[in-house]
């Protein structure tokens, strides 16, 4: 099957897979990274508040996908069943039993019965120990870097997006168009994007959509320079003079005869802006202008870090999980890189 499957691709393709797989170390980081975030899209099967399966009284139920009051499991109350609850256990344990994930615990979940004063070093219940508001760190862990790589994902996306298309019009049409989006980028990028940044989370209640939001503003001229040089050097191209006289218009010829050559030198950009988009996301929440209160972030378990010196574990955990996560992406951009560099030999 692998030999069918390599078959159907051209022969650039297959060179370009040699030469990244021929980058050992951009080769096993791209596994590592990509189990690590399979896993993190599990993350409420992994750790959570909440059993993954309950069987009560000959019925089966999904809490983590479907609430149920407490009536349900002949508790008192119409509220959200607190499973962690030992009534509602000794009720449940009665007439069936409870599946629970291997970390009873989600990232906003309290931990009441710590034997320690928070944040309490790691533990058989907590494996990476609790923060200042005894809330596991390993939840939080794997919570924050899946909200961080979605987070990086859609900005690289949509900052491509806008990137290429601004390039594309600018290296194409050349002229006085060029020039002057030429020197508004070049006034917009001086900016100081981090302060700009701090100032407009701290005028609004930032979220999720709003941070990226803000970001996207000023990440996408990041894609402009590398599309806009392509552009420039393939538009007097004799394809492309053949194709005018031809009749074809503007939009066909950028889209089907100049836009490929500049999605390979995009495509070698992505994952440094990846990693840049997960590092400017993660200082936001650290100064206290990223995620808002309570959402797991990378950046709010260093400042956890920072807070509370004498609980090492939390500076240790937010250290290397941001030090791993970043290198895994430069080294796969490295390796992208390779990949498509002419100069390479297969």
């Amino acid at each position: 099957m692998k030999n069918a499957a390599r078959q159907g691709l051209s022969p650039l393709t297959r060179r370009r897979l040699r030469l990244f797989a021929a980058n050992r170390r951009g080769f096993w980081s791209l596994w590592i990274f990509a189990a690590l975030f399979s896993v993190s899209l599990g993350a409420e099967l992994i750790a959570n508040d909440k059993p993954v399966l309950v069987r009560y009284q000959g019925e089966f139920y999904a809490p983590i996908f479907k609430r149920h009051a407490e009536t349900v499991f002949g508790g008192e109350f119409e509220t959200e069943t607190e499973y962690r609850d030992p009534f509602i256990m000794e009720k449940i344990n009665a007439e069936g039993w409870m599946l629970w994930p291997p970390i009873r615990h989600n990232y906003r979940s309290v931990a009441w019965d710590l034997p320690v004063p928070a944040p309490s070093p790691p533990d058989a219940a907590h494996w990476l120990g609790t923060d200042d508001q005894a809330r596991d760190v390993t939840a939080r862990l794997i919570y924050g870097f899946r909200i961080s790589v979605l987070f990086g994902f859609a900005l690289t996306i949509a900052s491509a997006v806008i990137g290429v298309a601004a390039g594309a019009v600018q290296g194409y049409f050349g002229g006085r168009l060029d020039l002057l989006f030429q020197r508004f980028i070049e006034i917009w990028q001086g900016l100081p994007v981090l302060f700009l940044l701090i100032i407009l989370a701290s005028v609004v209640r930032p979220n999720f959509w709003w941070l990226l939001g803000l970001m996207l503003l000023f990440s996408w001229t990041n894609f402009v320079g590398v599309v806009r040089a392509e552009f420039l050097r393939a538009r007097n191209f004799d394809y492309v003079r053949a194709a005018r006289a031809l009749g074809v218009g503007d939009g066909r010829i950028m889209l089907r005869h100049v836009l490929p050559n500049a999605v390979v030198a995009t495509l070698t950009f992505m994952p440094f802006t990846l990693a840049f988009s997960v590092t400017v996301l993660t200082s936001l929440d650290f100064l206290g202008f990223g995620l808002p209160p309570g959402e797991a972030s990378l950046g709010e378990l260093l400042a956890q870090g920072k807070a509370n010196l004498q609980a090492v574990w939390l500076g240790l955990v937010g250290f290397f999980s941001i030090g791993v996560m970043l290198s895994l992406m430069i080294f796969i951009g490295e390796a992208v890189r390779d990949a498509f560099d002419p100069r390479k030999n297969p």
